[in-house]
């Protein structure tokens, strides 16, 4: 085992891409939280926070005691300085977060300059691969690189080997991106729309028709089939590492990061879950709960590797050669209030009918409930529900435990 700094307490980091997903993070056992405003992040287009929205998910954090980072991670143009100096005003003096993490050689300047006590966080857009980089950023005054996907395990290890001092973070689960470390331009070449500046429109999952024309045979062109779908030539499949948080732990490795701002939140609860259950396993001493797999496969995912950590992927072990998603189960309601007894109101995202029978999870347990009544919230009887049409009342039929608000209802697909 590497020897760690002392009191290196593993950190399970997660997404926030509004209020709603602070709540349902801190419910399922997230330690700390990463966001931002949308026009400084890389999550810009379906972040909805606003000032007001953000100042509520920080006091909440604070009041529960967690961690709360701040993305300003994008790579701005010139005319979005100005901007950049009146936020970093209101980040100064209103939300105080415990560090702001930052990409940009200009930006991380920018911060120094006008908020020189800020805590600052390398971002994985950065792409520090190598320990000499680590320690150039430490001395410009960085106190933790979150390291690129791309790096093995072998590779953490020498950085943490050689640089010792500073904290390290590493992604452990999500989307993968075919580009390095995210620095793509497809999106920006085909839809105008920039991933630096945050605004992906994730064009590499798109379905292409993908044609061949032969030079003597000009305007002869032969259809390159992949399968049914399409062929999805940049698609690759989503990492999880959930069965190596040890090794990662023993390589350096102080923060566990999961990807996914614009995921559902279905899919921060399950993740997040499964997660704080593998680490909290860890420093038990207990083996690797393999069913945690089954939990996160129950999500919408491209099938799951281990991402770079022990080689290169090749080919045929990175690439996904479809559109729709994997996933085992389902989600079918997020509950929002109880009404009454075995009543209560949910946010309804797949059709429903009444007799069927749902999943409930929640942070403690998984049980099997049925659906004896569905009503709108006017009370009118429904005989089924759809996602998209609002909130509706569902009635559980002999169901003898409490289901918290911000339980997930899920049906085996």
């Amino acid at each position: 085992m590497i020897k760690k700094k002392k009191n290196l307490v593993p950190e399970l980091l997660a997404p926030a891409g509004n209020l709603e997903k602070v709540k349902i993070g801190l419910m399922y056992g997230a330690d700390a939280f990463y966001m931002g405003m949308p026009s400084f992040s890389m999550r810009s287009r379906t972040n909805n926070f606003t000032q007001d929205s953000l100042m509520e998910a920080v006091d909440l954090i604070r009041k529960n005691k967690k961690t709360l980072y701040m993305t300003m991670n994008i790579y701005p143009r010139g005319n979005k300085i100005d901007a950049f100096k009146k936020h970093l005003k209101f980040v100064r003096e209103v939300v105080k977060p415990d560090a702001i993490i930052v990409a940009d050689p200009g930006v991380f300047e920018l911060i120094k300059e006008h908020y020189p006590e800020a805590v600052l966080h390398m971002s994985v857009q950065a792409n520090v691969l190598n320990y000499r980089s680590v320690e150039f950023w430490k001395k410009q005054g960085a106190s933790r690189i979150i390291l690129p996907r791309e790096l093995m395990l072998s590779e953490i290890k020498e950085i943490h080997e050689n640089v010792p001092d500073i904290e390290l973070e590493f992604f452990v689960h999500g989307a993968i991106c075919m580009a390095y470390s995210g620095r793509c331009l497809l999106s920006n070449y085909m839809t105008g729309r920039d991933s630096n500046q945050g605004i992906c429109a994730h064009s590499c999952r798109w379905k292409y028709k993908v044609y061949l024309e032969e030079e003597k045979r000009p305007g002869e062109m032969i259809a390159v089939d992949e399968d049914e779908h399409g062929t999805y030539f940049m698609n690759s499949k989503d990492m999880c590492l959930l069965p190596y948080i040890k090794d990662l732990y023993d390589s350096g490795i102080c923060s566990f990061k999961i990807e996914g701002r614009n995921k559902s939140e279905y899919y921060l609860a399950t993740v997040v879950k499964a997660y704080r259950k593998a680490i909290d396993d860890m420093l038990a001493g207990k083996k690797f709960d393999k069913t945690l797999i089954d939990e996160v496969e129950s999500t919408a995912n491209r099938g799951f590797i281990p991402g770079y950590l022990f080689g290169f992927p090749s080919k045929d072990d990175i690439h996904y050669g479809a559109g729709t998603p994997l996933q085992k189960k389902k989600f079918m309601g997020m509950v929002l209030e109880e009404k009454n007894k075995n009543e209560y109101l949910v946010d309804i995202k797949n059709k429903l009918l009444a007799g069927d029978k749902l999943e409930v999870m929640t942070p403690d347990e998984n049980f099997e409930v049925e659906v004896s009544e569905i009503l709108d919230t006017e009370g009118n009887v429904l005989t089924e529900a759809h996602g998209g049409a609002g909130n509706r009342v569902l009635k559980f039929k002999g169901n003898k435990k409490t289901i918290p608000v911000y339980a997930m209802l899920r049906m085996k697909c």
